[in-house]
């Protein structure tokens, strides 16, 4: 992407570890000169792309600088332009770039015709100074996220540590700056560089956190706030970890059930259930191998949890499980920029100090989930933020919600291994002016999981009008791998954008 920096005026003068006081408003901004986007990114025809400046610490707002990364795509009529659409795919890490350059297919005509789509890699990730970190503590943390006693958690904590501060080696500062209310922050600087008075938003996953502190800190400035798959950042330790092991263990019963009553899944006649748990008894005792290597039961569910963001591979589900079985070849990935960590690390308190407290947390998981045990991505997160070395500069709270605020819309699956309902349900509660629609199925994405999901949101942000309170839309389910593997209306961008393994 070819880099504009444009000077913009601060927006904001309080920093982020004061989430709940609005920013001071400053003198309008330039707009922003957009400009064709790199050939190499092989942008879509039209799109546009810019940077802007932000500062690394919004408390100092005379100090050093980022370049944060924009794209636009224009509506498509623009005689009915609404105005702009700030979009976020979540993560944290997902590229809001890439996900305005796939916009066309991912969004409803009636959302492309009738808005600007902008999306931005938020500060630390993609194009916007990516936080890297050695690539071999990254790899050496992974593999000590399961500690079996105090040396194994002492070993832990050393290395988080050490990978922490290998990010601050390799990128600055930033590593310290980097909680969801700066991001918040920042898309209201964009807002005004934009010459927006109110903006439009959808976030999914880890984006809806961004909506949400967007809204407590900036509640005049919004026209449509639309959320898919909602965190809720009032979390505590124990609520985060159960909430998120129940979505597991529940979302892979529908995968068992649904394997039982569908006659094309390859577990259909021996039962899903019944083979996954043989596979995790054989793992448990070093017997299960695949590629030559002993497999453990935690890999295991790690391999299962990718699948249960969308029903439509369950066909594919079935078939890896049946392939672990016979001990076929496993994938490996290489290291990636790790801009995902002093994101979580900053926005929730999750180091428990002692050995013996993070036993308990996995044991309780273990009872509550019988057969998957606890959830790879939340017990992760919960991991690899021990011993981190640096303040949650954006502490977990409920949402101070403003009268201000408008109508929002809020979405959940009733089954998300990434964002649970349970999650959904709190957040409606912290957000008066908020509609709440549920999803009866499986999955992570409403907007990409459900017709009825989809037109919901497209008429709200068109129209402002939300569904009716306690609205729920069927479940889908596939019934054959040819229909698994049609070619939907609009195209789920989520895992070209933020990865298996991320919200």
């Amino acid at each position: 992407m070819r880099r504009i920096t444009v000077p913009i005026a601060l927006l904001a003068l309080l920093g982020p570890a004061v989430p709940a006081v609005a920013a001071q408003a400053a003198p309008p901004p330039p707009s922003i000169p957009w400009t064709a986007c790199d050939p190499a990114e092989e942008a879509p025809d039209g799109l546009l792309c810019a940077t802007i400046k932000v500062p690394v610490d919004w408390s100092k707002p005379g100090g050093p600088t980022i370049d944060l990364a924009l794209a636009k795509r224009p509506a498509t009529d623009p005689s009915r332009r609404i105005g702009s659409l700030l979009i976020n795919p979540g993560g944290p890490g997902g590229s809001g770039v890439d996900f305005a350059y796939f916009s066309g297919e991912a969004f409803s005509p009636a959302v492309t015709d009738r808005f600007d789509i902008v999306g931005f890699d938020p500060r630390g990730q993609a194009r916007s100074s990516v936080i890297n970190c050695d690539s071999e503590l990254i790899g050496a943390q992974a593999i000590r996220l399961h500690p079996d006693d105090k040396t194994e958690y002492a070993d832990l904590r050393a290395t988080n540590r050490a990978l922490a501060l290998s990010c601050r080696e390799l990128s600055g500062p930033l590593v310290k700056y980097v909680d969801t209310a700066s991001v918040a922050r920042d898309m209201d600087a964009i807002r005004a560089a934009l010459g927006e008075k109110k903006i439009s938003y959808y976030g999914v996953s880890y984006g809806t956190m961004i909506g949400q502190q967007y809204a407590e800190l900036f509640p005049g400035r919004i026209r449509a706030l639309a959320l898919d798959s909602n965190m809720d950042h009032a979390q505590t330790i124990a609520g985060y970890q159960k909430w998120e092991t129940l979505a597991m263990e529940g979302s892979f019963l529908q995968f068992t059930e649904w394997c039982d009553r569908t006659e094309a899944c390859a577990l259909h006649e021996q039962g899903a259930l019944a083979h996954f748990d043989e596979l995790y008894a054989r793992a448990e005792t070093g017997e299960l191998v695949v590629d030559g290597v002993p497999l453990p039961p935690e890999d295991l569910v790690n391999w299962v949890f990718g699948y249960m963001y969308n029903p439509n591979s369950w066909f594919d589900l079935a078939e890896t499980l049946i392939y672990i079985q016979e001990g076929g070849e496993s994938a490996r990935g290489e290291p990636a920029p790790n801009g995902y960590l002093p994101v979580m690390c900053s926005d929730f308190h999750f180091d428990v100090g002692a050995f013996p407290v993070m036993r308990a947390i996995e044991l309780a998981q273990n009872r509550l989930a019988p057969h998957t045990r606890l959830n790879p991505l939340a017990w992760s997160d919960l991991a690899s933020c021990q011993n981190w070395p640096w303040e949650v500069t954006n502490p977990p709270h409920r949402l101070r919600a403003s009268a201000k605020l408008p109508p929002i819309l809020l979405a959940n699956s009733r089954w998300d291994v990434a964002t649970p309902y349970e999650w959904g349900t709190s957040l409606a509660s912290q957000l008066p002016s908020a509609t709440f629609l549920t999803y009866d199925g499986v999955g992570h994405g409403t907007y990409w999981r459900s017709d009825c999901a989809r037109a919901a949101i497209d008429t709200y942000l068109v129209e402002l009008r939300n569904p009716k309170k306690g609205t729920h839309c069927p479940a889908v389910f596939p019934t054959s791998p040819v229909t698994a593997q049609a070619a939907p209306s609009v195209v789920d961008p989520l895992p070209q954008l933020t990865g298996p393994f991320r919200r």
